[in-house]
C-alpha cells in the first residue's frame, strides 16, 4: 500500500506544478485517511469524490451538498481545493467560464487513479452483487407481468433498422452456412482446451436446427459418434454458472459461463452477424445497410469521437445503462427477430434458459433475460435492442412512423457500443422514457448532457479536450515472478509518460529498475518490456546473421496448458474453416486454452 500512496503523492506533486498550485496538505490528508480507513480510501472513497466532481461539472455548480465526507471551508472541500478553486467560483460555487483543462484532468487523475485496481471485493459486496443479479431477474418478470410492451411497434422499428441483416442471417442459418468455433474461455461444464472438440453433450433444441452430425463431426462417416453423445432435453440442459470477476472494489462484475456446446454455436452466429452489422453494403442488396454507422463492436473510436464532439458543441449526450446486459428481456429479442424464423430459432436455440449461482446456493429456471455477459451473442443483441429503443424515443418526438430517410438523418448523431449510448441532446428526455418503458435503468451518475463533460467507451472529454485518467490496474509487483503485475506496471508507466507526466514516469523507472535491471527504450511493437520515449532507441549490439539492431530486455513468456484432443477431435479442429490463431502453432493439438502460468526471460530482441 505504501507504494500506491507514494505514487499518488508523486502524481499530485507533478500535477500541482502543471496547475500552479500545491498539494502538500492534500498528500498529508491522504496519508492520514489511508492510515485510518485503509485501502478503501484509495479505491472507493477517492473514486466517489471523482464521481461527485463529474456531477458538479454536469450541474455547473459546487453546492453545500457536494463532496460529503470531506471537510469544507466556505462550501469548498479542503481536499484538492487548490484545483477546485480554479474550476468553480470561490464566492458562488458556479462553474467558471475559463476552466483550465489541466485542473479538470488533475482532479480526475488523482481521484480515479485506483478506481479499477484489481483487488478482491469483500464477501459482503460479492454476495450483494449476486443477490442483485437475482433481483434483476425478478424485475424482468414484474415488467413482463405489467403487459405494457408494444411488441408490434418494437418489431416495426427494429426491422426498419436491421431487416437486411436479419434476412441475410436467416439465409445463412437455413442453408447451414454458419461456422462454429470454440473460444479459449471457461465453460460451465468445465471442459477446456482441445477437449472442447470432443463434445459429449448437445441440446435437443440445438439438434432441431443445428444437428450434431453437421456441426460437431468432421463428416458423417463418423456417425457412430452419436452413440456417445447425450442429447439433453430442455429440462436437463446444463445451466450457466454465474460467477464474479474483478471490476472495482465497490462491486464485482457478474458474468455467466456458458456450456461448451452453447458457446460453440453462439460463436457460429456471432461472427457473420457482427460482420454484417458493420458492413456498409450487404452483398446481394442494392442499397446501403441502414444499421451501418450506428453500431460498433470492434472499434470504440467513433463513440469517443462523438463524445468529444458533444463535449465541445453540447449537441450530443452520452448515456450509460445499469445492469444493461441483464435487463434485455427475451420478449425484446423475440419481437425483434420475428419474421425471420431460421434466425429467431437459431438465436433462441443457442440461448441458455437456466442459471446456477453456487456462491449463494440459488438456481434460476426459465430465465427472462436474454443472456448475461458470457454469452457470445449478448453484446450484439443488446446493442440492437438499445438502438431500437433509441429510435422509438426519436419516433415519439416526431409523432409519426420513422422512414429510412429519417433514420439516415441521424448518422453521426446516434451511436451504440454495448451499453455506451450517444444521442442528440434534444432527444434525451424522450429516449430516457423509451428506455424506461422497455425496462432499462439509466445510470444517471454516468450519463451527461447538460455541461461540457462527456464520457463514452473509456474516453472522457471536457470542452473538446481529452481528460481521460490513466488507471492503475494492479498493485506493485514484489519480484519478476509477478508477471501480470510487472506487465501492468510497465504499461502504466508508458501511458503516464505519453500523457506528459515525465517526473512521475522517471520515479516509476526507478521502481521498475529494481525489478527489471534491463529496461531499455523500445518501440510499442517490440515484444519486450521497455520504456516508451521521445528519445530514439539505442542499439546495444548487431545481430550477426541478420545485421539487425538488438537490445537486451525482459520478454513475457506464456504457453497454453497441455491439452490433447482425441483423434476425432483433432480432425474436426483441423477441418473447420476460418481457422485463427493459435492454429498456426505446430503444437496446437497438444496445447490449447488460456495460459495458466507465465514467466519473464531476458533476451536479445528487436527494439522495434
Amino acid at each position: 500500500m505504501k507504494s500506491m500512496i507514494d505514487l499518488w503523492c508523486e502524481l499530485a506533486d507533478e500535477l500541482a506544478s502543471w496547475c500552479h498550485t500545491s498539494t502538500t496538505l492534500d498528500s498529508k490528508k491522504l496519508k492520514s485517511r489511508v492510515k485510518d480507513e485503509g485501502l478503501s480510501f484509495l479505491t472507493i472513497t477517492l473514486p466517489s469524490f471523482g464521481k461527485e466532481f463529474e456531477r458538479c461539472l454536469e450541474l455547473g455548480l459546487l453546492d453545500d451538498n457536494s463532496f460529503p465526507g470531506f471537510q469544507k471551508k466556505n462550501g469548498f472541500p479542503l481536499f484538492l481545493g487548490g484545483f477546485l478553486h480554479q474550476i468553480f467560483d470561490s464566492s458562488s460555487g458556479a462553474l467558471r467560464t475559463d476552466v483550465p483543462e489541466d485542473s479538470i484532468f488533475a482532479i480526475r487523475q488523482l481521484t480515479l487513479l485506483f478506481a479499477k485496481v484489481e483487488l478482491p471485493c469483500s464477501d459482503d459486496r460479492i454476495s450483494r452483487a449476486f443477490w442483485n443479479y437475482v433481483r434483476c431477474e425478478e424485475d424482468l418478470r414484474e415488467w413482463e407481468n405489467r403487459n405494457s410492451f408494444d411488441s408490434l411497434r418494437f418489431k416495426r422499428v427494429s426491422h426498419l433498422l436491421f431487416a437486411d441483416v436479419f434476412a441475410k442471417m436467416d439465409d445463412l442459418i437455413r442453408n447451414g452456412e454458419i461456422i462454429p468455433r470454440h473460444g479459449p474461455g471457461s465453460t460451465s461444464d468445465r471442459i477446456s482446451g482441445n477437449q472442447k472438440f470432443d463434445l459429449f453433450s448437445w441440446s435437443a433444441r440445438l439438434e432441431t436446427l443445428f444437428p450434431f452430425g453437421d456441426f460437431a463431426l468432421p463428416n458423417w462417416r463418423y456417425h457412430n459418434r452419436y452413440d456417445h453423445v447425450e442429447i439433453l432435453d430442455p429440462g436437463n440442459e446444463i445451466p450457466v454458472r454465474v460467477i464474479h470477476v474483478p471490476k472495482t472494489l465497490r462491486t464485482p462484475r457478474i458474468i455467466a459461463i456458458e456450456p461448451a456446446y452453447m458457446q460453440y454455436m453462439q460463436q457460429a452466429i456471432l461472427h457473420p452477424m457482427v460482420e454484417l452489422l458493420e458492413s456498409k453494403r450487404i452483398i446481394g442488396n442494392n442499397r446501403d445497410n441502414l444499421s451501418f454507422g450506428f453500431l460498433g463492436f470492434t472499434d470504440q473510436g467513433p463513440n469517443r469521437d462523438l463524445a468529444c464532439q458533444g463535449s465541445k458543441n453540447g449537441d450530443l449526450a452520452t448515456l450509460d445503462l445499469s445492469e444493461a446486459s441483464d435487463r434485455v428481456h427475451i420478449l425484446h429479442v423475440e419481437a425483434m427477430l420475428s419474421g425471420f424464423p431460421s434466425l429467431r430459432e437459431g438465436v433462441l436455440a443457442t440461448r441458455s434458459t437456466k442459471a446456477r449461482i453456487p456462491s449463494i446456493g440459488v438456481d434460476l429456471y426459465s430465465l427472462r433475460k436474454f443472456a448475461s455477459m458470457g454469452s457470445a451473442l449478448c453484446f450484439p443483441i443488446e446493442a440492437m435492442v438499445f438502438l431500437t429503443a433509441i429510435f422509438l424515443g426519436i419516433e415519439d418526438i416526431k409523432g409519426c412512423p420513422l422512414t429510412r430517410k429519417d433514420i439516415l438523418s441521424y448518422v453521426g448523431k446516434v451511436r451504440v457500443y454495448g451499453d455506451d449510448i450517444i444521442v442528440p441532446v434534444d432527444c434525451v428526455d424522450s429516449v430516457l422514457q423509451s428506455l424506461a418503458r422497455l425496462g432499462f435503468k439509466v445510470n444517471v451518475d454516468k450519463s451527461f448532457w447538460n455541461g461540457k463533460f462527456r464520457e463514452s467507451c473509456g474516453g472522457d472529454y471536457y470542452d473538446g479536450n481529452d481528460v481521460t485518467p490513466i488507471r492503475f490496474r494492479r498493485t506493485f509487483p514484489e519480484n519478476r515472478g509477478d508477471v501480470s503485475r510487472v506487465e501492468s506496471l510497465v504499461a502504466f508507466r508508458n501511458h503516464i509518460y505519453e500523457r506528459g507526466l515525465w517526473r512521475t514516469a522517471s520515479w516509476l523507472d526507478e521502481r521498475i529498475g529494481e525489478i527489471l535491471p534491463f529496461f531499455p527504450i523500445i518501440e510499442p511493437t517490440s515484444p519486450g518490456l521497455g520504456r516508451r520515449s521521445f528519445w530514439p532507441w539505442m542499439a546495444e549490439r548487431i545481430d550477426y546473421n541478420t545485421q539487425a539492431p538488438r537490445v537486451r530486455a525482459y520478454v513475457p513468456i506464456r504457453k497454453p496448458p497441455a491439452s490433447t484432443a482425441s483423434g476425432l477431435g483433432s480432425l474436426l479442429k483441423c477441418l473447420l474453416p476460418n481457422r485463427v490463431e493459435p492454429y498456426e502453432d505446430s503444437r496446437h493439438l497438444e496445447r490449447s486454452g488460456r495460459p495458466s502460468a507465465a514467466d519473464i526471460k531476458l533476451k536479445w530482441i528487436s527494439p522495434f
